[in-house]
């Protein structure tokens, strides 16, 4: 991610969230805002995953049909998915029906269900840092996150997947400095 473009309404944004409004929309309300509650930090973790050799718009676009699919992304009730749940989500045209993430999704929901998630993941957050104009696809912090995660059993949680995700639950703030967001 480099630069800044400048949206319809005139306002500086980080130039990936410019010209579509669902990614506008997502960058300015949601993206880099801090996430501390378990159950959204699954959501958020299982949604990088299925977001892996995709667009983000893919996935933004379908996460509604995502969050109807998988229970809210509750832990509890995905963790006791089986595979009736599997062939019902594989059949579903409104999320990623990619075999492999959906059953990561459940083993990560039974992984996920016996962690303090927040403690966890926040664990991994550096200290602040002013805003910059390059944003990296990984850094010792989610390589360091990613590991741990492993470690744990998790799946489909590698470096770059982690740094998404403490990009998108605010664990760092990569707005690109000049971005109109939290200035």
């Amino acid at each position: 991610m480099t630069g800044l473009a400048i949206g319809a309404d005139g306002l500086p944004r980080c130039s990936w969230a410019v010209g579509t409004p669902i990614y506008e929309e997502y960058h300015d309300v949601e993206w880099g805002r801090p996430v501390r509650d378990d159950d959204a930090l699954f959501e958020k973790i299982s949604l990088e995953a299925f977001q892996s050799g995709l667009s983000w718009i893919t996935i933004l676009r379908k996460r509604p049909a995502f969050r109807a699919a998988f229970a809210g992304f509750d832990r509890a009730k995905v963790a006791v998915f089986d595979e009736s749940d599997i062939a019902r989500l594989m059949a579903d045209p409104g999320i990623v029906r990619n075999r492999s993430k959906i059953e990561a999704t459940i083993h990560n929901a039974r992984i996920a269900q016996d962690v303090e998630l927040s403690a966890l993941l926040w664990s991994f957050a550096p200290p602040a840092r002013p805003r910059r104009t390059q944003i990296p696809a990984t850094t010792p912090e989610s390589v360091a996150m990613a590991k741990a995660l492993k470690k744990l059993g998790f799946r489909f949680v590698g470096p770059t997947t982690a740094y998404a995700l403490m990009q998108a639950t605010g664990m760092v703030d990569d707005h690109i400095k000049g971005c109109s967001v939290g200035e």
